[in-house]
């Protein structure tokens, strides 16, 4: 039910264990696992009467699950596994080594866990912190303690929008950016509905016209949703944007 979970179960365990994963990694723009992946699997919407239906060993859901579907479960009997949002690197690590004790491969998500550290350590800057703004969608950024933020500090750069006083995932006007701007944007452009595109343009727009030296890069949609193995990519991707910026 929770498709941050969905992407480290396809690290964890074989395809023919997964009865179902979640709606939201069918979707593009919430997925953090190729769609054809994806596609391949059943879907669930998450609700008590379907997943008890399917008659699982373990419910993996979030933290944020209503009480009244937790109920259900526990009246049906069965195993659940609650996860919440990882807010650092470390947190996402120990969130691998708890599923992976769940589902019985605690080697692999040792290994995991290890690819995560190997990415981290390749992505370290060890020169002056570029701030920057990482925008989730439309005119939503990722603020400070989130597990973007521990990310974007790793690979050198800090969080403007946490400068800005912001935390978590926060509404950002376009006139707080052209007042104080940081030196680096990264957006998902391309990669959303029709309200983050016109974002993105107004966005693009505006640096233009004022002048702004502010460079801007793509961060991919499907980056920005997960940890997990998600951190290996993520991590890449923010070291090749920090080697560009003058």
């Amino acid at each position: 039910m929770n498709p941050c979970a969905d992407a480290m179960l396809l690290e964890l365990v074989p395809p023919s264990r997964i009865a179902a994963i979640s709606h939201y990694s069918q979707a593009a723009d919430s997925t953090s696992i190729p769609l054809d992946v994806a596609r391949r699997f059943r879907g669930n919407n998450g609700t008590a009467e379907e997943v008890i239906g399917m008659k699982p060993d373990l419910v993996i859901a979030s933290s944020f699950t209503a009480p009244s579907t937790r109920e259900a479960f526990a009246r049906a009997g069965l195993k659940v596994l609650y996860i919440g949002i990882p807010p650092s690197i470390d947190a996402s690590k120990a969130q691998v080594t708890e599923l992976a004790a769940a589902v019985g491969a605690p080697a692999k998500g040792a290994a995991l866990n290890a690819r995560i550290d190997s990415a981290v350590a390749a992505a370290r800057w060890q020169g002056p912190a570029a701030p920057t703004l990482l925008w989730i969608g439309g005119n939503l950024v990722t603020g400070g303690k989130t597990l973007l933020d521990d990310m974007l500090g790793h690979a050198g750069f800090s969080n403007q929008a946490a400068h800005y006083g912001l935390t978590h995932t926060a509404h950002l006007p376009m006139e707080r950016v052209i007042a104080d701007p940081p030196r680096v944007m990264l957006a998902p452009e391309g990669a959303g509905h029709d309200s983050d595109s016109r974002a993105a343009i107004l966005r693009k727009r505006a640096i233009a016209e004022t002048g702004l030296p502010v460079t801007q890069a793509q961060f991919p949609r499907q980056l920005v949703n997960c940890g997990g193995p998600v951190i290996p990519a993520a991590m890449q991707r923010l070291a090749a944007i920090r080697r560009s910026v003058p």
